[in-house]
């Protein structure tokens, strides 16, 4: 499909399947002068509309949509062009249905499944405005986007814009096809009490805050219960890698206890992987700094012992963490085995913000130690630092997960 990017602006070296159509659009883009040679000001138009793009375009009339080349829906039709974008203006007809004006410099020509079809077959109607619109199927109109009312009511859609086409059924009768794209969307009923509007997950804003509230209480007694955990036995840790993919390799690991303590921080040497541009901008890690380091394979078997000692291992978002560090168990059953030991501080993180901030709009660790106002340790995307992130955010959603609980609640972030 080629666009029509000024209005005058014709390809000189046309296919001969389509010479007469490009000047039949000639035609109807000739410029047409007013006899003051003056522009109309859009500051004198008595209406507007606000489109469901945001956009608010004039109403105009007949004679000013001339003068500016404006096109009906109609006319694209006829020329086998379609719209690329918000229509330019409005006008009402005689019956209150709304003709839609667009700019020439903003259509494209539409697939030709849409206008190759037999002459037999091709049946225009005029409405009350004048406007003509092509008879066309009910499988063609849904490609087009174009439905009935009656679909588009049970679509929850309202008409406002005059038919851009219409088919006849069986029995004689006409049925009259709508755009979807100008037809205006209608607030739907809540889910669960069918009266009031929706707010948010399906719900009208009282039915939303009191399934809140339920979710909340129940979150609460999930996060303040005493789980009686070994400080020494919980660890948290932190990868830095190359990638996000499986091939991707370890170039920093770190992990560490309940009480803070670093059991192991090191630099890891990628067995085959060279240089992560794309990663180093993020963790800061260069070749170089792991020329020297060792290998994972030297570290396998310390790794394995610290795990073996804990009771849980948890990380912020680890799906990515434990989708690497799996490989350095063989089989099955001990990944399995290191599965059921890890905790994901994101997902708690998420299920706390969507009980008590239900307004955050992102999840990250960065976001997580803001809302309980947590100061970084070290360098922020370091292992390390994100490791003692980690721990702290846990122990202020958890602040009775360990046998001697801190003085903080989740209270001091505002749930």
């Amino acid at each position: 499909m080629r666009a029509f990017n000024q209005v005058f602006n014709f390809s000189i070296n046309i296919h001969p399947i389509r010479q007469k159509r490009e000047m039949h659009r000639s035609e109807f883009f000739r410029p047409v002068l007013s006899l003051c040679g003056r522009k109309i000001s859009e500051a004198n138009l008595s209406n507007t509309m606000k489109l469901r793009s945001g956009a608010t375009i004039p109403q105009v009339s007949r004679e000013e949509a001339d003068r500016k080349h404006y096109l009906t829906r109609g006319v694209l039709t006829q020329m086998h062009l379609m719209p690329n974008g918000d229509p330019a203006a409005f006008d009402k007809a005689e019956d209150g249905s709304l003709i839609y004006y667009f700019d020439p410099a903003r259509v494209v020509e539409a697939p030709p499944e849409q206008w190759y079809f037999p002459r037999s077959r091709k049946e225009t109607r005029a409405l009350d405005s004048g406007t003509e619109i092509e008879r066309m199927s009910i499988k063609r109109a849904a490609s087009c986007g174009y439905y009935t009312r009656e679909r588009l009511d049970q679509m929850h859609y309202e008409v406002v814009e005059e038919p851009v086409a219409f088919t006849v059924k069986g029995d004689g009768t006409t049925l009259y096809f709508y755009d979807k794209k100008t037809a205006v969307r209608l607030p739907l009923a809540c889910v669960k009490c069918g009266k009031d509007v929706r707010y948010r997950k399906k719900l009208c804003r009282a039915c939303y805050e009191e399934e809140l509230a339920i979710r909340r209480a129940e979150g609460d007694i999930h996060r303040n219960a005493y789980y009686g955990m070994d400080r020494k036995r919980v660890l948290f840790f932190d990868l830095e890698l190359t990638g996000v993919y499986d091939h991707d390799e370890i170039i920093s690991i770190s992990i560490v206890d309940g009480e803070g303590t670093v059991i192991m921080d090191t630099l890891v040497k990628p067995a085959h992987k060279k240089k992560w541009k794309q990663t180093e901008k993020i963790h800061g890690i260069t070749p170089d700094m792991v020329a020297n380091s060792p290998l994972l394979d030297e570290l396998i078997p310390e790794i394995k012992e610290i795990f073996e000692n804990a009771d849980n291992l948890i990380a912020y978002g680890v799906s990515t963490d434990y989708s690497h560090i799996k490989y350095i168990y063989d089989t099955e059953e001990e990944r399995e085995w290191l599965h059921k030991k890890t905790r994901c501080c994101a997902n708690e993180f998420v299920r706390f913000a969507h009980e008590h901030l239900p307004d955050l709009a992102h999840a990250s660790l960065t976001d997580a130690m803001a809302v309980f106002e947590i100061e970084w340790d070290g360098v922020a995307h370091t292992s390390i630092a994100d490791t003692i992130g980690c721990m702290k955010v846990w122990e202020k959603i958890f602040p009775n997960y360990y046998t001697e609980a801190p003085d903080n609640t989740l209270e001091e972030a505002g749930a």
